[in-house]
């Protein structure tokens, strides 16, 4: 019977504790686990991760129908080889205009720099330029990146013929946004991708106007173009200077009679100028020109340069150019997604979700395997999300929600595997001593009924188990006690603390006991609430309290005394008793903690030789009480002059010494030091005299002077006199 009782009492007690607010547990699991990954989502930690699934996601996508608009004129190395020289000479270009315009393109885009004449033929061209009002050049404009380099449209085109080709570059030298406008003086500049596309859209009666969901963004035909935000996606603090847009790049496929696959149509400038290019592949086009010829290095890297395995292959850039073209026009004409993002508020709740569905998703799943199971499929259904709204033009931030998804699975899973190592250990214990302990126990449920009781609580009560069992304290004790048995058990119901209560109980024997009850709140699996209860018999406890209570207050005295003295000791041992600044000793001990904490962190560290100018004159003329009136106002002067976390002593005398902490550059010793002398030249008032004093600052810097504090105390010391000698009141370095 008692063998039951107690794997009952085991399995009863330890197995509620497994289950104790689990709904609570995972929200709190989920919340706590999304804040961290926002966290290190916020500061760019993931966006690194992020870009790179995202253009993961580009390769995966599937071809698109082959681009019939858009022809590229490549330069070649052939192509230079015929001409024989770089820049290509005008007479060649205006040649390759007239050819391709005899065609009749719809417009034709010079991917090629221009702006200074290269003879023969530059007449040749400016005519030809004249001649087509569907040709734009390109123009390289200043911005915050490269102020200092500008490159000129070429000469002889009229501004409207002029679009810029800058191109926003990521941390990892990628290109996944495009410029659609540029503010340069005041004055709006295109894009050279821009100007070509709506002169092919202006064939179709399609021209740029103000969206009607925002005036302040672009629309063309059926696409709206949403402007680039610095945190938009995986971004965190990105350039969002200018009108920017996140570029869903096309993948359009195209096979040429040699079997090669392009992503859009090419011809090359030989078989222009020699007339073997068909008619169809330039008429009613766009055309762009420019080059692909290795020795150019005109190359970038975009998201399809991105493989598993290998190194990336980078496109030409009038191909990237083909490619913001392809996705404006597309667009416009028939409704192609545009790359959007979610508000941030939907995208933390997306985060937030996966953590939570992490949490229950392992905590509810008991099998391992299954378990293991269940958390792959989850990572594939999250992966098969962001990539399906990427097909259709949403960025989802899937790497933060595999992070926090996996996070929350790994933080319940080591939680559950402490918690049935822990059950496990304590039931084998339970099991052999539950009814061996002394001290009585009681479970009762939410009628307040016993449940669960051990052998020690029925002996102390008087009564056997089979007659305390679902019945309660009214049934067996006074009133009065049943009422602070009660009041006591709803308090624990209510606020589901612990709680532990000093008490009077009567037994069958009409004796009474004083009682230490500690009662806490379990709950199953199913939400039943239970209360268990543990008992302690303290009547000869509160006998021998009063005399104990006595003794201990006179040790208490003795103790405060002795702390008291411990710490005026301590104190007089690392402070300066006239300034009440640190020592001497107080300052060599945080140097030498200083650099090695500076050391470890790769941090710069400065020290501060500080000397008085005059000061011995002060106490000649005024005596030793003004000096030290005066020493007191100067190490007030020095504490408000400095950060918390630097460091002043006083090493005697009138010589200080300050410890600068974690500065980012040598300028910063310098402010503080040039804050200092300001600070001290102020004149001091002592009994109704304005005194004034200066200051000779010497300056070292660890690791520049040296990586030991005894060299940069001396070199700060020289560097102080050096400063008196050079006519005080100033700093100098050393």
């Amino acid at each position: 019977m008692n063998q039951q009782l107690g794997k009952h009492c085991v399995k009863l007690i330890f197995g509620l504790k497994q289950s104790l607010r689990r709904g609570q547990r995972e929200l709190i699991t989920a919340a706590t686990v999304a804040v961290c990954v926002l966290l290190l989502h916020s500061i760019g930690l993931l966006q690194s991760l992020e870009l790179a699934a995202l253009d993961q996601f580009f390769r995966l996508r599937p071809y698109e129908s082959p681009e019939d608009r858009i022809t590229i004129v490549v330069i070649d190395e052939a192509d230079l080889d015929e001409v024989g020289s770089w820049p290509i000479p005008d007479i060649n270009i205006a040649q390759l205009l007239q050819k391709l315009n005899v065609h009749k393109p719809r417009a034709i885009g010079l991917d090629i720099y221009r702006n200074l004449q290269v003879e023969p033929g530059n007449q040749e061209l400016c005519n030809v330029y004249k001649s087509m009002p569907n040709l734009i050049g390109i123009e390289l404009l200043a911005n915050d990146k490269n102020k200092n380099v500008t490159v000129l449209p070429p000469l002889g085109l009229n501004q409207n013929q002029v679009g810029f080709n800058n191109v926003l570059y990521d941390s990892d030298v990628k290109v996944r946004r495009s410029l659609l406008y540029w503010h340069v003086d005041n004055q709006v500049h295109e894009s050279f991708a821009l100007k070509l596309a709506k002169l092919y859209l202006k064939s179709e009666n399609i021209t740029p106007s103000k969206a009607k969901s925002n005036p302040e963004y672009l629309q063309l035909g059926k696409a709206v173009f949403t402007r680039f935000q610095a945190n938009d996606g995986g971004y965190v603090g990105a350039d969002a200077g200018g009108y920017q847009i996140l570029t869903n790049f096309p993948k359009p496929k195209y096979q040429s009679s040699s079997g090669e696959f392009y992503s859009f149509r090419q011809v090359s400038m030989r078989d222009v100028l020699a007339d073997k290019v068909e008619d169809n592949l330039i008429k009613d086009r766009i055309i762009l020109i420019g080059s692909t010829a290795p020795s150019l290095q005109d190359f970038v890297l975009i998201p399809y340069s991105s493989s598993l395995m290998g190194t990336a292959e980078p496109v030409p850039g009038i191909q990237l150019q083909a490619y913001f073209i392809s996705e404006l026009i597309s667009a416009a004409l028939e409704g192609r997604p545009l790359l959007k993002v979610w508000p941030d508020f939907v995208e933390n709740l997306w985060i937030f979700i996966w953590s939570y569905l992490g949490a229950v998703t392992t905590w509810r799943i008991e099998h391992a395997t299954r378990n293991l199971l269940s958390i792959l499929v989850s990572y594939f259904v999250l992966t098969l999300s962001a990539y399906l709204a990427f097909l259709y033009g949403w960025w989802i931030p899937v790497i933060p929600s595999l992070f926090s998804f996996g996070s929350s699975a790994i933080w319940i899973t080591s939680n559950i595997a402490h918690m049935q190592e822990e059950w496990k250990r304590s039931k084998e214990f339970l099991y052999h001593v539950i009814n061996t302990i002394s001290d009585p126990i009681f479970v009762k449920n939410e009628q307040h009924q016993w449940i669960v009781l051990n052998e020690a609580y029925c002996r102390f009560i008087g009564y056997p188990n089979n007659l305390l069992i679902e019945k309660s304290d009214y049934d067996f004790f006074p009133k009065h006690e049943a009422d602070v048995f009660r009041q006591q058990d709803d308090l624990v119901f209510q606020t589901q603390q612990p709680q532990e209560n000093e008490e009077e109980f009567t037994n069958a024997d009409g004796q009474t006991h004083k009682i230490a009850t500690k009662r806490s709140l379990h709950k199953d699996a199913a939400g039943n609430l239970f209360l268990v209860g543990v008992i302690r018999d303290i009547t000869q406890r509160k006998l021998m309290e009063e005399h104990l209570k006595r003794t201990a207050d006179e040790l208490s005295r003795s103790n405060d005394e002795l702390k008291l003295k411990e710490d005026r000791l301590h104190y007089l041992a690392y402070h300066d008793p006239l300034t009440g600044l640190s020592n001497r000793k107080f300052f060599a001990e945080q140097l030498y903690e200083s650099l090695h904490g500076a050391q470890h962190d790769n941090l710069l560290l400065g020290v501060l030789f500080i000397d008085l100018d005059g000061f011995k004159q002060v106490n000649d003329t005024l005596g030793h009480e003004t000096g030290d009136r005066l020493l007191m106002t100067i190490a007030g002067r020095l504490s408000n002059s400095l950060r918390t976390s630097d460091t002043v002593s006083r090493l005697g005398g009138d010589e200080f010494t300050v410890i600068l902490r974690a500065i980012p550059n040598v300028q910063i010793a310098a402010k503080v030091a040039e804050k200092i002398l300001s600070s001290i030249i102020k004149p001091i008032a002592v009994d109704g005299d304005a005194i004034r004093i200066s200051a000779s600052i010497g300056i070292s810097i660890y690791p520049y002077n040296s990586q030991d504090s005894e060299t940069l105390m001396k070199q700060a010391d020289a560097a102080m006199y050096r400063a008196k000698r050079l006519g005080k009141n100033r700093y100098e370095f050393a």
